[in-house]
């Protein structure tokens, strides 16, 4: 696989995404095309075929399409999922599923997104399914752990950046590993990749954090997460310091919040010094990822994936 044959390599994976979700049932097609239809960044799929790039001969490309289909309809399966939970009303700047068709067929919807990544990977063969599976497990692990709460006497910082690695990063560290599995790569280099994985896993999540404090044009409004209760990576540095006027400020992200309250308490964060702590962490686990990748055959699949990493740090960097 080559660079110059990725774009079109991506398109055919979109147009295959968009075909293994017809149904014979029109309406159930109209809501698993909903959100693919969408877009997204399809980081996932990128990596499977970065990932595969490091084979010393091409990929089988149908099964690395294949590949790339499993990890991309499990991500945006549990997207129908997580925007239930979550109560979301956007998705990717439209309607999310619930907000359009209501939670039950979000929720089903999400079923069947799982059930058509699952006839592909058994496809696939058994240890893509074991893989499979247990990233499954994980990414639900997740979940219920970020519903359920910090655990008395946990250390807040640790139990989200567990949550964060099961939900988000196990997902991409399979995407990174199935690429490698189709070319055939050695146990070593499986290893790394999947350890790269989970390192930039961490650094896109965290990227996210920054963004909902940082950016005013990320798709949603600044504070969303604040809004919605969500406790992210800056708020729980601020939660560790001191400083009475900090402690105020978490006090007051406690209670019932107004839009004018959130836009003050995301202004006082912008030039909050845990804005450039948050940069920090984001930094040190992209270097974990490229520290990764120098384990790996140097070359073009080892330039392309450093790049995704060096993309991701200079936006960290540039907010």
């Amino acid at each position: 696989m080559t660079q110059a044959v990725y774009p079109q390599w991506l398109a055919q994976v979109e147009s295959c995404l968009q075909q293994i979700v017809v149904s014979d049932n029109p309406f159930v097609t109209q809501a698993a095309q909903h959100v693919l239809r969408a877009g997204g960044k399809r980081l996932r799929p990128a990596l499977v075929y970065l990932a595969a790039s490091f084979g010393d001969a091409p990929a089988d490309e149908s099964r690395l399409i294949d590949a790339a289909m499993v990890v991309e309809l499990t991500h945006v399966a549990s997207l129908y999922h997580d925007d239930v939970m979550d109560r979301a009303e956007m998705r990717r700047g439209m309607p999310s599923a619930n907000a359009h068709f209501g939670n039950s067929v979000a929720i089903l919807t999400g079923d069947y997104l799982f059930a058509r990544a699952s006839k592909l990977v058994a496809a696939l063969g058994p240890v893509y399914v074991a893989r499979q599976a247990d990233t499954f497990a994980l990414m639900v692990q997740g979940q219920i752990a970020e519903f359920k709460g910090v655990e008395p006497g946990a250390d807040p910082m640790d139990h989200y950046l567990a949550v964060l690695d099961q939900k988000t990063a196990s997902l991409i560290a399979t995407s990174a590993v199935f690429g490698g599995m189709v070319a055939g790569l050695d146990q070593p280099s499986l290893d790394a990749l999947d350890r790269f994985g989970s390192a930039l896993g961490l650094a896109f999540q965290l990227h996210d954090d920054l963004m909902d404090i940082m950016s005013d044009t990320a798709g949603k409004t600044p504070g969303t997460d604040l809004r919605q209760g969500v406790v992210t990576l800056p708020w729980l540095l601020l939660a560790r310091s001191d400083a009475p006027e900090d402690k105020a400020l978490v006090a007051a992200v406690g209670s019932d919040l107004s839009d004018e309250d959130i836009a003050a308490a995301v202004s006082a964060l912008r030039v909050h010094p845990v804005m450039e702590r948050s940069r920090e962490i984001i930094v040190d686990y992209a270097d974990q990822a490229k520290a990764e990748l120098a384990k790996l055959p140097q070359g073009a699949a080892n330039q392309a994936l450093a790049g995704v990493v060096d993309d991701m740090t200079n936006r960290v960097r540039a907010v």
